[in-house]
């Protein structure tokens, strides 16, 4: 007992230690993080990296940073690492600030802020593109087993209002890990590029990625802004018709039936709209449902055009675009 006694006490000792090192009243002097960086890794994104302050004390603690986004846009978020992906628009500049901090029930410890920047490429004002919009659509790929659906994409955009007449525009898109530049354009009068197609892209229809698109150029009088945009795929996304619709009366019985559109979607991510019309006293009736088949009560006097219109669910993925309407089918009294 008398030579176990000094351990004891070194022990509890420890533990004393251990336990102040945890106090929310023991202050800890946090040191901003060093070496702060931000590098371009992509079309629209940038790696946020930093280090440990090496004078930092080192305690029993674990510590964590609180990234803030300055600009283009405004954000914060909390991480234990010493990097982070941000995917975000470059022509306006990229700012950030990072800091150490220390969380516990009682209060937040943090250290002052450690900043960097991008600034926005060059370029004189009023020659970079306006009105840039895209629309993807998804085809079938029956040589493809791999992929059975490809993703096209049209992107379309106006001239700036100061750009030289001899302006020439670039597309170039981003997704995932993959970027390609335009090969097929439209161009205006004056041989301009205004508008793309990819026939075939890197999109997946399925995908939740951000699309990142760019538009740069070229001119002899001047330097041309670059613009990019990020695009949410639910929000540009062109749905296919429905395929097969058909039309049926038998007496006052009115029975649609339609298969789901050339998607990557299966058939229990889409919502649907039967927009049945009356040539005779001109109604219109338009019914909302999740199904591929629709019965109406109509009386047997009337002729009667039937379409039909897909959207993909919001149990799928977040509520986008209807497609077009399907080609009218005519059925009914003819005399």
């Amino acid at each position: 007992m008398i030579i176990m006694a000094p351990v004891l006490l070194i022990l509890l000792g420890a533990t004393e230690i251990l336990q102040a090192d945890l106090l929310p009243d023991d202050k800890i002097s946090l040191l901003p993080p060093v070496n702060f960086t931000i590098k371009v890794t992509g079309l629209a994104q940038v790696l946020l990296r930093w280090e440990p302050n090496p004078d930092q004390e080192q305690r029993n603690v674990n510590l964590e940073y609180q990234v803030k986004i300055n600009a283009p846009k405004e954000d914060d978020y909390e991480t234990r690492i010493t990097e982070s992906k941000c995917v975000t628009i470059l022509h306006k500049g990229f700012s950030a600030s990072v800091r150490t901090i220390l969380q516990n029930d009682h209060s937040l410890l943090a250290s002052s802020w450690a900043s960097a920047e991008l600034h926005a490429p060059p370029g004189s004002p009023g020659t970079s593109v306006v009105n840039l919009t895209c629309t993807t659509n998804t085809t079938a790929d029956n040589y493809s087993h791999l992929r059975p659906y490809q993703v096209s994409l049209h992107c379309t955009w106006l001239v700036g209002t100061d750009a030289p007449e001899d302006t020439q525009y670039f597309l170039y898109y981003r997704y995932g890990s993959w970027t390609e530049e335009c090969q097929e354009y439209s161009k205006d009068s004056m041989g301009r590029n205004i508008a793309c197609w990819f026939p075939r892209t890197f999109i997946h229809s399925r995908g939740r990625d951000w699309l990142a698109v760019l538009v740069n150029g070229s001119s002899k009088h001047s330097a041309i802004k670059p613009f990019d945009q990020l695009f949410a795929l639910h929000a540009i996304d062109q749905i296919n018709p429905p395929l097969n619709v058909t039309a049926e009366i038998k007496g006052t019985r009115l029975s649609i039936q339609w298969e789901k559109p050339v998607s990557a979607f299966p058939i229990h991510c889409f919502d649907y709209e039967v927009k049945i019309h009356n040539a005779r006293n001109g109604y219109l009736q338009i019914e909302k449902m999740m199904t591929n088949a629709f019965i109406s009560i109509i009386d047997d006097l009337s002729k009667y055009d039937v379409q039909v219109r897909a959207a993909v669910s919001s149990m799928c993925r977040e509520a986008g675009l209807w497609s077009e309407w399907s080609q009218p089918i005519y059925v009914g009294f003819s005399r």
